[in-house]
């Protein structure tokens, strides 16, 4: 398999603007993931690649035992596989030591976390949308210097409140810079939320 092996899509932006990696929740696609980044940040360039397993037909990222019960191996693994694309395409694209921020929804704000808790040398700020926990007890790795916003809702039957929370507090154990988002829905993103990943975009 090749670093960019993985499907994709790579939209040009202006140079002054962050990079933004957008990965996508189940059963959707990189064409759709495309509208959150240019949400956030429409003058970025745009990196969307697709998740590489199928469950039933619909994308995902990693492969699940159940609802909300992740097959940890195959996080992990898929964690090193999205990383290692990024770094093939940092050099594909030219984009090289430019600043990239990972944008994700639901499965894909899970393996943005992974990659974020596993492989900060690739990954240092992202912006999660409906995140848990994607790993019960990731390895400890200092995030000095990691940023990460996290929006979610306190009622979402799909990413629990417990995991979230424990995500947030995994990270500032390890030292990132967590900005936490909640509102009282559920496994969406919301106009606010919007709003607020816009601002810290924005440092």
């Amino acid at each position: 398999m090749t670093a960019l092996s993985l499907d994709h899509r790579f939209v040009e932006g202006e140079d002054d603007a962050p990079v933004l990696l957008l990965l996508h929740g189940t059963g959707s696609n990189p064409d759709d993931i495309l509208a959150l980044g240019k949400e956030l940040s429409p003058s970025s360039p745009m990196l969307a690649p697709a998740g590489p397993v199928s469950e039933h037909g619909a994308a995902r990222w990693f492969r699940r035992l159940a609802e909300g019960v992740f097959d940890t191996e195959d996080v992990l693994f898929r964690a090193e596989q999205l990383a290692e694309f990024v770094l093939a395409a940092r050099r594909e694209y030219g984009f090289g030591d430019r600043r990239l921020v990972a944008a994700g929804f639901s499965n894909g704000a899970n393996i943005a976390a992974a990659v974020t808790l596993l492989r900060p040398d690739v990954l240092t700020e992202a912006a999660l949308f409906a995140a848990m926990l994607p790993v019960p007890d990731p390895p400890s790795r200092p995030l000095s210097g990691t940023r990460v916003f996290l929006s979610n809702g306190r009622q979402d039957p799909m990413a629990p409140l417990a995991s979230s929370e424990r995500l947030v507090a995994l990270l500032r154990e390890r030292s990132a810079e967590v900005t936490e988002n909640w509102h009282h829905g559920g496994h969406q993103i919301t106009l606010a939320g919007l709003e607020a990943a816009r601002t810290w975009l924005t440092p």
